[in-house]
């Protein structure tokens, strides 16, 4: 039996309900904030246009990527709000969390009817099994 990610779940669970509250059409930056209130309010740790470094050959780039959250210290949190996600969003994610060295993450897309998420795991032994919709590397 797989357990659940009870962290990745909270945040999906937070995006449920800015989705339930907005339903899609708005721009992500609406949906950015609506979300950080609701961490807010459930108590997500979390952290804001976080700065990562991305590393090239062992060096360190002048260039880096910005998060739109991490969460629980290490879970990246990409916002999207598109009429759907395709492959291309998975790569970018999956590059982020192979450059930074952050082991999980989700992909959350308001931009549909219905909310979608997707979650990452990179080195699937050192990072927390998580269960549906979840791509190994």
């Amino acid at each position: 039996m797989t357990t659940r990610d009870e962290q990745t779940y909270a945040i999906i669970g937070a995006a449920m309900e800015v989705h339930r509250e907005l339903a899609h059409g708005f721009l992500e930056a609406v949906y950015q904030e609506a979300l950080e209130h609701e961490f807010i309010a459930l108590g997500i740790p979390y952290q804001r246009e976080v700065e990562l470094p991305v590393c090239y050959k062992a060096k360190m780039l002048t260039c880096g990527y910005r998060a739109d959250f991490i969460c629980f210290g290490s879970i990246i949190v990409e916002i999207k709000a598109l009429s759907a996600l395709t492959s291309a969003h998975d790569s970018q994610v999956i590059n982020y969390l192979r450059a930074t060295g952050q082991h999980r993450a989700l992909i959350v897309n308001f931009g549909t009817p219905s909310l979608q998420h997707k979650r990452l795991v990179h080195n699937l032994r050192e990072s927390a099994q998580s269960a549906d919709k979840t791509i190994t590397l």
